[in-house]
């Protein structure tokens, strides 16, 4: 018989034996997220001589375009239990560049391209880890648009903090399609642990050698809603 979980509390072994683990669960979870939120804080603090470094070293490059805007793009994203909060980012698109505005193409600058390229311009989003609003391994935080049209089932991908890369991005990141991603983020979810985010962290490394899957943009947003917005009408009727 296959093990079930029965609400966290308690789980039906293959001999039908019923195991109360819900204390044992509560102490093992407790422990993890404390565990990764030092891993998170020590590593931020470790790289932050680095990010500003090389945020000096981006502004400088703009400014040698001509391109006196800041550096830093923010959007709202959507986090952990459906709180929203500013991602934070390197510019790498014309500094009018709308991203909901379907008639015009995304026009990525000189300097962001560079930082496309190299997968550097996720690496402001260390100050939201240290703001404790992100981890380095946990679903992408998306867009308020995309936890609007989910169904209750895949909202539950929010029930930890988000994440730099994740299992969705180590298995196709761009290549494969939204309710696909969300499927592993729940597989994340239910499977969390301290073996799993080392394992992500290691796929992750080799993912941006390979750069594979890597094309986004304001069409795979938009198609992306369309793709919630329908199938959390199917599932209403």
């Amino acid at each position: 018989m296959e093990k079930i979980v029965i609400g966290e509390v308690a789980t039906i072994e293959e001999d039908n034996t019923v195991v109360n683990n819900s204390s044992v669960y509560i102490i093992k979870r407790k422990c993890y997220f404390a565990v990764k939120r030092l891993f998170d804080i020590v590593c931020s603090l470790i790289l932050l001589p680095l990010v500003l470094l090389i945020m000096v070293i981006v502004k400088i490059s703009y400014v040698l375009t001509k391109d006196y805007y800041p550096i830093i793009f923010k959007q709202k994203r959507t986090g952990k239990n459906g709180r929203n909060f500013y991602l934070y980012k390197f510019r790498t698109m014309v500094y009018d560049n709308d991203v909901y505005d379907l008639s015009k193409k995304d026009t990525y600058t000189a300097v962001g391209k560079t930082l496309r390229k190299l997968s550097i311009d996720e690496l402001p989003q260390i100050f939201n880890i240290l703001k404790g609003e992100m981890s380095f391994v946990g679903p992408r935080p998306w867009i308020v648009e995309y936890y609007q049209n989910m169904t209750s089932k895949q909202k539950h991908r929010c029930d930890v903090l988000p994440g730099i890369t994740g299992l969705a991005q180590v298995k196709g990141r761009n290549s494969i399609g939204v309710l696909e991603k969300i499927n592993y983020d729940l597989e994340y979810v239910k499977k969390i642990s301290l073996k799993e985010d080392i394992k992500i962290c290691i796929l992750t490394v080799k993912a941006i050698f390979i750069k594979e899957g890597t094309n986004a943009g304001k069409y795979n947003i938009s198609n992306d809603i369309k793709i919630l917005k329908k199938q959390k009408m199917d599932t209403i009727d």
